[in-house]
């Protein structure tokens, strides 16, 4: 029994002779492998949207509620709109936000949008661009607005930026006359007859938009020169509201009404986890996938408005899907297996080649003990053979017997056994040559 021990010690210990440098090599692939798998995403992201009462807020907890069934909380943060939340994902105080089509000028800040660290996961949906205004005639351009006193909304609001864009472009400029209101209270100013007109950006179920489609004596301003705008502002989409499509009964709106609409687009901060783009992604797809009043089923999230590179991550979705393995395993266990595919992949790789060198290698290191011995036998049995000495007869005796003893102690697995017992073969063969040789002499 301790004979067995001992032998498979000694076998343990040619295995571990053998394998070490491999181990090492692996340790050495495995540790350059690890720098190229991302980090566990965290548990906790903030986004940024708009007022409490808007549609970016709205949108969000939706993302909010999908994102949790998943393990992830995302925090919701209001704000005054656009132009803050682009303050706050460039500061690292939120890793996503809404931001609407347009705040960026890409003949301006092109430059500067490359090098924000901001990427975009795409357009989310159509933002109609409704300019209420109160008057005896119909109007469809903005310069008929010109001498009016204009809602357009809060500072740092996407609205207000864009409803200058379009007075400007128009010849009006930035006066007392343009009030910094919006939302209801902007709508309620219009109704009171304190106000004119009023920029509002918002879905056409907003409360904001029915309210004043609904209100006596209002009016919604029908684009006439849509194209013309489509040219001048490349972010901006041509809608149609149908005629009576708002009620049916009263038969409003009377004609069609052509409507301009940035996109709604979802920023991150390109250093934001590859597997929470995606998870927002599926998100998107969920809330904004279907058909609307102004969309296409499938039509969004897509990515329609260039003011932010795409993010690598939202090009793969857009033109794939979700990844393979979130479409049928959890998403903490995909992200597991993802990343242990990255770190085991080039390891394997590694392994392969060397686990086919190393049985070879394994056998040589056996083997190689007893050749040792084998050595030696052979040179002994040269010099019996061209040097026979009658006066050194004690002295091959004793080479004999030591060369006995150490292939009787040789410990190799029991697969190379048979090259031990063939050795003390060949030990008794040289000793009887020497036994003929005695006698001869």
């Amino acid at each position: 029994m301790v004979a067995k021990l001992k032998a498979g010690l000694l076998s343990l210990r040619d295995l571990f002779a053998t394998a070490w440098w491999i181990v090492l090599i692996a340790g050495i692939g495995f540790a350059v492998a690890y720098q190229f798998v991302e980090p566990a995403p965290p548990k906790k992201i903030v986004i940024t949207t708009g007022s409490e009462a808007g549609a970016y807020y709205y949108y969000a907890g939706r993302y909010a509620a999908i994102l949790a069934k998943n393990g992830i909380e995302l925090e919701v943060r209001a704000s005054a709109g656009s132009l803050e939340n682009l303050d706050r994902l460039k500061k690292d105080e939120a890793q996503v936000g809404f931001v609407q089509g347009g705040v960026v000028d890409p003949r301006g800040e092109a430059d500067e949008a490359d090098d924000s660290g901001l990427q975009s996961l795409g357009s989310a949906f159509y933002e109609p661009v409704w300019v209420f205004y109160r008057a005896d005639r119909r109007m469809d351009r903005l310069t008929d607005l010109k001498g009016k006193r204009i809602a357009i909304g809060q500072e740092g609001s996407g609205v207000r930026q864009l409803a200058q864009q379009l007075l400007t472009a128009n010849e009006i400029e930035p006066g007392d006359h343009l009030v910094p209101l919006s939302g209801l209270k902007a709508a309620e100013e219009l109704q009171q007859r304190r106000i004119d007109a009023a920029f509002i950006i918002a879905a056409e179920k907003a409360p904001v938009v029915q309210v004043l489609l609904r209100s006596p004596g209002i009016q919604v301003m029908n684009f006439s020169q849509a194209d013309a705008y489509l040219r001048r502002f490349p972010f901006l989409t041509k809608l149609v509201m149908p005629h009576g499509v708002a009620d049916l009964v009263r038969d409003f709106p009377p004609h069609d009404v052509t409507l301009l609409a940035p996109t709604a687009n979802l920023v991150v901060r390109d250093d934001l986890h590859p597997a929470l783009q995606s998870l927002l992604l599926q998100a998107m797809s969920e809330v904004h996938g279907k058909i609307g009043f102004f969309q296409k089923a499938g039509e969004f999230p897509a990515y329609k408005d260039a003011l932010f590179p795409q993010s690598p991550e939202a090009a793969r979705y857009h033109k794939s899907g979700s990844p393979f393995l979130q479409r049928y395993l959890p998403f903490w266990l995909a992200v597991l297996i993802d990343r242990l595919i990255v770190l085991l992949v080039p390891v394997v790789a590694l392994l392969i080649p060397l686990l086919k060198v190393a049985p070879a290698i394994y056998t040589w290191r056996v083997r190689s003990k007893v050749f040792r011995c084998y050595g030696e036998l052979k040179f002994l049995e040269d010099d019996l053979k061209h040097h026979f000495d009658p006066a050194r007869l004690g002295e091959y005796r004793d080479r004999l017997d030591t060369l006995e003893e150490q292939a009787s102690q040789l410990r190799v697995p029991l697969g190379f056994t048979d090259l031990v017992y063939t050795l003390r073969e060949h030990v008794n063969l040289v000793r009887s040559t020497l036994v003929k040789l005695e006698q001869a002499a």
